[in-house]
């Protein structure tokens, strides 16, 4: 079991920068895949970011890719989202997810997922 917490959203101008960490409890978080999810309101769950469980393979949307980072510290079980250049676009509560196996673009193949921490960029 791998229970997931998410920090760091809050309200930033566009073009501000925040950082999300998401904090696993569990000593086999280092043998998990991890992503970051985004979802606005009246839209569906869409993929962010995602990176192996070495932090050696990094993949991401089209739409962050060049703005945001995703990265983990295997010995404090922590990934985190830095996001800069933000846009209102950007808007929307972001999740983190684990996977065993691999993350994927739908999320279906995520095992554990956080409850989720709002950002909300004004412009």
């Amino acid at each position: 079991q791998v229970q997931l917490v998410e920090s760091g959203g809050g309200l930033v101008q566009a073009g501000g920068s925040l950082r999300l960490s998401c904090a696993a409890s569990g000593r086999t978080f280092s043998s998990y895949a991890m992503g970051w999810f985004r979802q606005a309101p009246g839209k569906e769950r869409e993929f962010v970011a995602a990176i192996n469980w070495t932090g050696g393979w990094t993949y991401y949307a089209d739409s962050v890719k060049g703005r945001f980072t995703i990265s983990r510290d295997n010995a404090k079980n922590t990934v985190y989202l830095q996001m800069n250049s933000l846009k209102p676009d950007d808007t929307a509560v972001y999740y983190c997810a684990a996977a065993r196996s691999y993350v994927g673009n739908s999320g279906v193949k995520c095992d554990y997922w956080g409850q989720g921490t709002q950002v909300t960029v004004s412009s």
